[in-house]
């Protein structure tokens, strides 16, 4: 089945196709001057990479720029500077990131991994085929919305969000659902979870939404997300025209399917843009995420912000307009519920690897501790230690 996209412009830099731009180019200015030369890594895998030159793709060696910090470890969709020559060559330095999509390990340490970075657009792949998970639609975007803070996270640069990917829900095989009316009602379903979130059912097997998509991914960069079985692979091929990522099938009992892509790949598509296309996630733990929490749920935020008392928990406190909302049925019981865990889940990460927060959390403990104490005391006209 062959779908219609808009073609590719001639471009005039060899690396125009995988993203290359002004900005890029003076970011790399400075290594040029020591005989290195520009690339963007395609894949990475034990040690070694992939990257793609002005000369034509080369193994590269990252011995050069392995830190103790996961966090700044070589990653599918960076630009970097190395050897023009040499066997083997090596990376020399990582160009600043734009942006990074991080999600936390299931480690105890609780340590970021970054899955992919100098994206555009984030496509998280849900399948239809099985029976939606909301909350988990609502991680992906907690994270995805944090993403513009990748530069922040790497110490890279501010994160002011100068760049922000943009994300988009992908409903896939969306031709196993039987009737229009049943779709429509999943799509608001998701909708109502992701606000302001474009939400797109799409199916490699009729095309259905495939020349939307086509047209979100030709600009930029995109990365496709997702758990097993989601579709991504599938997708992706259907996006290049020709069978560049092995697929199988999902278990019908769950849809999940087994790990077909065991690493992150950056493709150029045909009609324009960059795909990558990673391995499905068992687990979506949020990584410094607050950010994205508080803008998936900005109308809770909104709300808090017009409550009595600038502390307020929203549990039973006079005058808070959150449960305020909650008894005119304006804000939905399970919008709050998974608003709240997020938040805890994210402060939690936060406090495990930031000293500072965690300091201040204890403060505050203290401090609500004694309070708590006070009004105990006060109540029972005793003297207050």
């Amino acid at each position: 089945m062959s779908f219609s996209f808009l073609p590719v412009p001639s471009s005039s830099h060899p690396l125009t196709p995988y993203g290359w731009d002004d900005d890029w180019a003076a970011a790399f200015s400075p290594y040029a001057d020591q005989g290195l030369v520009p690339g963007r890594v395609v894949r990475v895998d034990r040690g070694q990479c992939d990257v793609v030159t002005p000369d034509g793709p080369v193994r590269a060696d990252t011995a050069f720029v392995v830190p103790r910090d996961p966090m700044r470890i070589v990653c599918t969709g960076d630009w970097v500077a190395l050897d023009a020559d040499g066997d083997p060559r090596f990376v020399r330095t990582l160009l600043p990131r734009r942006t990074a999509f991080v999600r936390s390990t299931s480690s105890e340490r609780s340590e970021g991994q970054v899955l992919a970075t100098n994206i555009d657009h984030i496509a998280i792949c849900v399948s239809l085929a099985v029976e939606l998970d909301l909350g988990r639609i609502e991680r992906f975007l907690a994270l995805a919305l944090s993403s513009s803070n990748g530069a922040a996270l790497l110490g890279d640069g501010p994160g002011t969000g100068e760049h922000r990917p943009e994300p988009v829900v992908l409903l896939t095989k969306a031709d196993l659902v039987p009737d229009a009316a049943t779709l429509s009602h999943l799509v608001q379903d998701v909708e109502a979870v992701a606000p302001g979130v474009q939400v797109l059912p799409v199916s490699s097997t009729t095309g259905e939404g495939l020349d939307v998509f086509g047209a979100v991914v030709s600009g930029g960069t995109s990365v496709l997300l997702g758990i097993s079985g989601a579709g991504k692979s599938t997708l992706a091929n259907t996006l290049l025209g020709r069978e560049a990522m092995e697929v199988r099938a999902a278990r019908d009992v769950d849809g999940k399917g087994r790990h077909t892509t065991t690493t992150r790949n950056l493709l150029v598509l045909p009609q324009g843009g960059v795909l990558i296309d990673t391995p499905g996630l068992r687990g979506v733990g949020l990584f410094d995420a607050g950010t994205g929490v508080g803008e998936l749920f900005s109308e809770i935020e909104e709300l808090a912000a017009r409550c009595r008392f600038h502390d307020c928990a929203h549990g039973s406190e006079p005058g808070c307009a959150v449960l305020g909302a909650l008894e005119d049925g304006t804000l939905p019981v399970r919008r709050l519920e998974s608003y709240r865990k997020l938040l805890r889940e994210n402060q939690r990460i936060v406090a495990k690897t930031d000293a500072r927060v965690r300091s201040e959390i204890l403060k505050d403990w203290k401090r609500k501790g004694a309070e708590g104490r006070a009004a105990m005391q006060a109540k029972r006209g005793g003297r207050v230690r």
